[in-house]
């Protein structure tokens, strides 16, 4: 590269990212949701991804999918759920711009997957990746989750903020856990950050 070429300029600045649990944030939490038939949006989360999408926000997916590991469901059944989803956030104007996963679980049935990792929440893999190749600001970024572990993940990652909401799933309570705040879904929450 050549001195005064520009080069340097162009480089794009650091974006502020929506980190966003799947099941419980995005959908309604039926344990182990694997087939796209099964899948329900919760409530206003489409408007509430849109709306996070327009405010300048890059989305983000970052789940736990130890049903991998516990043989629940296959990568590949994962991996088809995860296309129908994005496929149909995309059609509604809330296309996300990546989806990480995390499939281990210390307690898996399938012995490749059954490690203590670095990505399961409460640790802060998936979001350390998500920011390293998707040039994200941490520090400008929110996270939406429905548990602790969701809250601790943000708080080791450098997240700016990160709020809870509520959720059918059993570790989900009213508490704060951490957060700056609580919400009843993330509809509220973003209704909240960004009124209008």
């Amino acid at each position: 590269m050549r001195a005064g070429d520009g080069a340097g300029a162009s480089a794009a600045a650091p974006r502020k990212a929506a980190f966003l649990d799947r099941d419980g944030v995005i959908n309604l939490d039926r344990a182990y949701v694997s087939r796209w038939e099964d899948f329900e949006f919760v409530p206003g989360a489409i408007d509430a991804m849109r709306r996070l999408k327009t405010a300048g926000y890059a989305l983000v997916v970052v789940t736990n999918q130890s049903g991998i590991a516990r043989g629940y469901y296959s990568e590949a059944q994962y991996q088809a759920l995860t296309d129908a989803m994005q496929q149909a956030l995309a059609e509604a104007g809330a296309a996300v711009d990546a989806v990480y996963h995390c499939p281990h679980h210390p307690k898996g049935q399938l012995a490749e997957l059954a490690i203590d990792c670095d990505c399961r929440k409460p640790a802060p893999g998936m979001i350390l990746r998500a920011a390293r190749e998707l040039n994200l600001s941490l520090a400008d970024s929110i996270l939406v989750g429905d548990k602790p572990s969701d809250i601790e993940a943000a708080r080791a990652a450098g997240i700016g903020r990160a709020y809870i909401v509520q959720s059918d799933n059993a570790e989900s309570g009213p508490g704060l856990a951490g957060a700056d705040a609580a919400h009843a879904d993330l509809q509220a929450c973003v209704a909240a950050l960004l009124p209008d």
